[in-house]
């Protein structure tokens, strides 16, 4: 190579980075020559091979052209003119749009030398053209970015995924000036949304967050309880995959000033259907939209695979198989409350039984039983819609939650007059759940004889068999989390989260975490006596119920999850 540089006269940018000490000569004759046979500028293979720092190139070539540098970081694909250049020109040129004024078009090269590519772009566009010169590695790195935030074709989409699928939509409202149902109905937006709800779905998630911000757009995928960012369309295209999004859920497109509920079903076959619970939001930027995702096969998987201890699943067995009785379980949002309850209900789901459910909404689909949405703003509350079941021969009702005392009070009337009532309630534990309803103003004699069973419980994510490793914990550090000396005496392998390519982090799906409290006599006897929920908690745990933060330990032992998820999920 040396004895064909000897002829090379370095010129112009060549000659000025030997000149700066950024290159020696020989190196600079032979990059001059390998940049010319593969056609592309000397700044941009000096970067490319790791020649020279990309920054002191820029900044050399600017004293050589007496141009300053911009600092690219300052722009954001969304701040520049979209769609002005067409792809190829920017790819060819290493040319990036960065702002127009008026007729003139500020390109952003890393070559000052490329006379040809402000030309072109000027021919293609129409537009006087003037460069500003910046560092090569950011313009590379900024070019993508920009592409990638232009590309309206939503990725590279595989219609074979997408066929057999079908959605139950509403039309598009003819007095929406937003957006067009034309632009709505567009391919790639149609496809778009439906390869976010399939790979939800493939996925295992829970919950998809479509989210819009001043400059950024992006959807997210709730995945074992933890949400992930998964795509980041152009912010342009947010109203309409808002529109879209609403329009399979039946919703106003035009209406966007308050929050608004649908549905959605996805039908992947003949046999399998998916259900969206859909919420919009309005915000500072546009509509928030969160899909929860509904599977019915969720209520069909068995009491043996949610997680219950052997002793916590027979007490549930047993109170559903009582013929009146409360059964409550409490949770926060996303615990698996519903999940429990339609468990519980399809284990009753038989033809001598006639079930009734008052919801906010049905979220789960099941033949034999008799689903009711409320619906407040026709006076259809939980209220009302107990009060109708009990004129229809009941055997088993299930309240979506008693959120008030005249709900409670129906509840508990029919739970002691012959009936299985099922329902939920917003506590974080057994013991508060019956203060919680003490405070709400029902008799404590009432609350004693009507209810039989509580079900605390949460949800923490199970460690992947493929990849979880052995933790060496201490012994101090167990005991001030709770483990008991017996159990550490017995010996016990604890496991952390690794990673691997068939989980999330460590982690492939959940697990429940219950706190199951049957209403013994002295429990009775406590709440008659209006007992704090400290007291009653106590005399849970000598009577041998396991609250939630030991059933969460006991998950740790059995290795079914890590201390930390227990941690996260059970913290005091």
């Amino acid at each position: 190579m040396a004895s064909s540089n000897r002829n090379v006269t370095l010129t112009g940018l060549a000659r000025r980075f030997v000149e700066d000490g950024l290159l020696d000569e020989a190196t600079a004759k032979d990059a001059f020559l390998q940049a010319s046979q593969n056609r592309i500028p000397l700044i941009t293979y000096l970067t490319q091979n790791e020649l020279a720092n990309s920054a002191k190139l820029a900044f050399s070539a600017a004293m050589e052209f007496g141009m300053s540098v911009l600092e690219l970081d300052a722009f954001v694909p969304e701040m520049m003119p979209e769609k002005s250049v067409d792809e190829k020109l920017i790819r060819k040129h290493n040319a990036l749009p960065l702002y127009k004024r008026g007729n003139r078009l500020f390109i952003a090269v890393s070559d000052p030398t490329n006379i040809q590519a402000l030309d072109e772009i000027k021919f293609n566009t129409g537009l006087s053209t003037d460069a500003i010169l910046v560092d090569d590695a950011k313009l590379r790195s900024a070019i993508e970015r920009y592409l990638e935030s232009q590309d309206t074709s939503m990725g590279d989409l595989d219609d074979a995924d997408l066929e057999g699928v079908e959605t139950e939509a509403g039309e598009p409202d003819d007095d929406d000036t937003a957006v067009s149902p034309t632009e709505v109905d567009d391919a790639p937006i149609v496809k778009y949304v439906n390869k976010m709800l399939l790979d939800a779905i493939r996925g295992g998630a829970s919950d998809i967050h479509f989210e819009p911000y001043e400059k950024t757009y992006r959807v997210r995928y709730r995945t074992d309880g933890i949400l992930k960012e998964v795509s980041r369309p152009s912010i342009k295209l947010a109203p309409k995959i808002s529109a879209r999004v609403k329009i399979m859920a039946q919703l106003d497109i035009s209406e966007r000033r308050i929050p608004q509920d649908g549905r959605i079903k996805m039908k992947l076959s003949k046999t399998k259907a998916i259900d969206f619970r859909v919420n919009t939001l309005p915000t500072l930027w546009g509509e928030k939209i969160v899909l929860r995702i509904l599977d019915p096969s969720q209520a069909k998987l068995g009491i043996d695979v949610l997680g219950y201890e052997e002793d916590q699943k027979q007490m549930y067995l047993e109170a559903l198989e009582q013929p009146q009785g409360m059964i409550l379980v409490t949770g926060p949002t996303g615990s698996g409350k519903t999940v429990s309850l339609y468990t519980g209900l399809n284990i009753l789901n038989t033809a001598e039984r006639n079930i009734s459910t008052a919801e906010d909404p049905a979220e789960i689909n099941l033949e034999g039983i008799n689903q009711v949405n409320v619906n407040n703003k026709v006076g259809l509350g939980f209220a009302e819609a107990l009060r109708a079941f009990l004129r229809q021969d009941p055997d088993v009702i299930m309240v979506g939650e008693i959120r008030d005392l005249e709900t409670a009070n129906i509840a508990i009337k029919a739970a002691q007059t012959g009936h299985l009532v099922l329902s939920t309630l917003h506590t974080n534990s057994a013991a508060e759940t019956l203060t919680r309803m003490m405070n709400m103003g029902v008799p404590a004699f009432n609350i004693a004889t009507s209810v039989s069973l509580i079900i605390a419980q949460r949800l923490g994510r199970r460690l992947c068999n493929s990849c979880k490793q052995p933790a060496d914990v201490p012994k101090d550090v167990l005991l001030k989390e709770g483990f008991t000396q017996e159990q550490i005496d017995t010996g016990f392998t604890l496991y952390r989260p690794k990673g691997c390519d068939k989980c999330n982090g460590g982690y492939k799906g959940r697990v429940g975490i219950y706190e199951v409290v049957r209403i013994t006599d002295e429990l009775a006897n406590m709440i008659m006596e209006e007992a704090s929920s400290i007291q009653i908690a106590k005399q849970a745990q000598a009577e041998g119920f396991q609250n939630l933060r030991q059933s969460a330990l006991l998950k740790v032992i059995q290795g079914v999850t890590s201390l930390e998820e227990a941690n996260r999920v059970t913290k005091d």
